[in-house]
């Protein structure tokens, strides 16, 4: 990237650089950084609007405070793309997402500046809160800031965070980054009460005229009106929810006002009081990009687009997402019971199709996965079926409420699980790895994994017919093979029974769970054509309950069975070994059947292209040829 079009940033390279400007220099850089990241991701895809909402913040605290001594930390991650360029890491932007490029989040292995790893949300108020008490332990003098933003702070973390700080008493910077938006419009009475909040003009009248007194008084009489200013508040308001938590509010101001935010955090670094403090700021996602504006995500996240127009290059195809939803609405139109509920992600599951048509079924409960899945709990014992779409890598948010309030008490609570398995660039954080693993081994559950877009929706028919206890079925990211599915004709799966789908005389068998059988279908037809071997394959669908009859059988005829998912160790290969194993057959049988597993490594993966973290896994077709070729 030529960086010579660009005056200010062409001199910017880490924070330190900064400091040497002008206010107008800085105004100027806003500019060239928002141009930048545009130019650069429309040409590989990334998240964007939440970068391009957050640079004048970002600048102002690089500005103010002196990183990496100073700790600051952002919540997921999606809008640091502005504090990578000013880290370090502007020539490497084009390379963000993409393999052996930087992480699309921050990473604790990727930059000194990166504090905290992030990708999922709610999580930087408790890290900050724990650096800023290791810093008072080891007697320290530095600054720690947490970047949130109102949609994360729906999450029950956040408040477990506020609370415990609070009670603490620790001196820490939380940043409330308020822009009405997460991946889609924030929602629930936490965003109306910020609204409340901005709007209270009898609040910041008050704190006004107590403000402008005290900036004329001495110092000691100075403190005693920012006393008085509270009481004088607290009697005719009453104190805000941050207040009542035990922190000191300031804000809102105009996150793009960068002479406000400058003077607003020099304020603040220089204000002693041990006690938590939190500046609430009111920002713009997108902002500074015209096509942002109409968009209804704000452009958060985008494939490669067209600069000018802000048209986006579509894949061609059906998801499995797609499919899923659309097997919902058409069952949802003759089950008044049916219901689906998302935890702050409509769109990227596909159920705002179903908001469209059923929007008294449909609740969006923001970013609260255990939330959400207790309140379907809720909803199936009063006799309803809650349809949970989540991805996988958020379901393991609910763990203990899947166990706890879903699979003990039994209720029919059916989870979407999306995204399972490897997502690309989305990187480790958002793998779909643990959820077969997970799930398994929790009493009174129905797991199943689709194939093909038609065997999703034969599951969810049979999910929506199981009335006594949850059900869960898995489907990836990306395109199902067919070119048409007609909902209509296709009927309920048969719960627990594996498919044949090739069938041969030969000493191998290779069970696939899930997607990956289209990969295991190619290898079956390289090891017969390139190889002159043969070997059956069976579809698995279901990991619980197992085909155990089908299972006796192939361990009788076969010498080695195979079994390949795109999960983590400690899954469906886990569940067959184990049942092969304690199955008594050498008395009957004049060989013993060996059982192998292919599935993800036991590491994280980074972001990459899925084909590629496929085969650096071993289950791409090639690789699955090599395995068997190798026995």
């Amino acid at each position: 990237m030529n960086f010579n079009k660009y005056k200010i940033l062409n001199k910017v390279d880490y924070p330190e650089d900064l400091k040497k400007l002008t206010m107008d220099e800085l105004h100027s850089l806003c500019k060239e950084i928002r141009d930048f990241m545009i130019q650069e991701i429309s040409k590989i895809g990334g998240h964007l609007g939440a970068g391009l909402g957050v640079v004048e913040l970002t600048i102002a605290l690089h500005y103010v405070f002196n990183a990496p001594i100073d700790k600051i930390i952002w919540d997921i991650g999606h809008q640091a793309y502005p504090h990578k360029i000013i880290t370090g890491r502007k020539h490497l932007l084009s390379t963000i997402r993409q393999e052996n490029g930087l992480s699309g989040f921050c990473s604790i292995k990727e930059s000194k500046y990166d504090v905290f790893g992030a990708g999922h949300s709610s999580t930087s108020i408790s890290a900050a809160l724990g650096i800023a008490v290791a810093r008072d332990l080891n007697s320290e003098d530095h600054h720690v800031i947490s970047i949130i933003g109102d949609s994360a702070m729906t999450g029950g973390m956040a408040y477990e965070a506020l609370n415990n700080a609070g009670n603490l008493n620790t001196k820490m910077l939380v940043i409330l980054n308020d822009n009405d938006m997460s991946i889609a419009p924030a929602v629930g009475a936490l965003r109306n009460y910020l609204i409340k909040l901005i709007n209270s003009k009898q609040y910041f009248g008050i704190r006004g005229i107590a403000k402008n007194i005290a900036n004329k008084l001495p110092r000691l009489a100075s403190r005693f009106m920012q006393n008085t200013e509270i009481i004088i508040k607290d009697v005719l308001i009453g104190p805000n929810i941050f207040e009542s938590l035990g922190f000191y509010y300031i804000g809102p101001i105009d996150g793009h006002n960068m002479e406000d935010l400058i003077n607003t955090l020099l304020k603040i670094k220089d204000i002693n009081i041990k006690k938590p403090i939190l500046l609430h700021i009111k920002t713009e996602k997108g902002h500074g990009y015209l096509h942002a504006k109409d968009a209804i995500d704000k452009l958060h996240g985008v494939g490669k687009f067209d600069v000018e127009t802000g048209t986006q290059v579509k894949s061609i195809g059906t998801t499995y997402t797609k499919i899923f939803v659309d097997t919902l609405n058409y069952l949802a139109k003759n089950d008044e019971k049916i219901v689906a509920i998302t935890a702050g992600m409509p769109s990227g599951t596909g159920l705002d199709k179903f908001a469209n048509l059923y929007p008294k079924r449909f609740f969006d409960v923001a970013i609260a996965e255990q939330h959400a899945i207790t309140f379907a709990g809720g909803l199936a014992i009063a006799g309803y079926k809650p349809y949970c779409g989540i991805y996988s890598t958020f379901l393991q948010r609910g763990y203990d409420q899947i166990i706890h309030d879903i699979a003990i008490q039994s209720l029919p609570v059916k989870f979407g699980i999306d995204r399972a398995g490897y997502v690309g660039s989305d990187g480790e954080t958002h793998c779909g790895a643990f959820d077969i693993a997970f799930l398994s081994i929790i009493p009174n559950i129905v797991l199943m994994a689709p194939s093909s877009g038609t065997e999703l929706v034969a599951m969810i028919k049979l999910a929506n017919e199981i009335n006594d206890k949850p059900v869960a079925f898995r489907y990836p990211r990306g395109n199902i093979l067919e070119s048409n599915i007609n909902i209509d004709t296709i009927k309920p799966a048969i719960l627990g029974k594996m498919q044949d789908i090739f069938i041969n005389d030969c000493n191998i068998v290779i069970i696939s769970y899930g997607n990956v059988l289209q990969s295991v279908i190619l290898a079956h037809e390289i090891l017969k054509n390139d190889f002159n071997k043969e070997v059956s394959v069976i579809d698995g669908r279901f990991a619980k309950p197992l085909d155990e009859e089908k299972l006796i059988e192939l361990s009788k005829k076969y010498k080695t069975i195979i079994t390949i998912e795109e999960g983590s160790r400690g899954g469906f290969g886990s569940l067959v070994s184990e049942f092969i194993a304690n199955l008594d057959l050498l008395s009957t049988l004049n060989k013993a059947c060996k059982t192998f597993q292919l599935h993800m490594p036991d590491q994280f993966l980074l972001h990459n292209t899925i084909e590629n973290q496929r085969q650096k896994a071993g289950i791409s077709t090639d690789k699955i040829v090599k395995f068997v070729c190798d026995l």
